[in-house]
């Protein structure tokens, strides 16, 4: 059983018991989150595909943690013209746990 969610304008295909990467949410660990963006879920019945939502569809997420990936580095660099930019950047994240889907 697997359902595709939809979260921050991206598209996840989770399984119970996955763990996955979320843009940041304002929630602690250890806090459970419903999302009932769920565009598809699939059981031993069939593929359900919803327009755009299946409805009463859910997936409960546990946070796990907050933080940070690694630094990205953007260098732009125009020639002959001695111009250089360098800058980092570093996307803040939401680690959860996939506890349950409910189609």
């Amino acid at each position: 059983m697997y359902a595709i969610i939809k979260n921050g304008g991206k598209q996840y295909k989770v399984q119970e018991g996955d763990y996955l990467n979320l843009d940041h949410l304002d929630a602690q660990p250890k806090e459970k989150i419903e999302v009932s963006e769920v565009l598809a879920v699939k059981t031993e019945d069939g593929l359900k595909v919803g327009t755009p939502f299946v409805d009463g569809a859910k997936v409960e997420l546990e946070v796990v943690t907050n933080g940070k990936e690694k630094k990205i580095i953007i260098y732009k660099k125009r020639r002959r013209k001695d111009s250089k930019l360098k800058r980092g950047f570093r996307r803040q994240f939401t680690k959860v746990k996939v506890l349950s889907i409910k189609a």
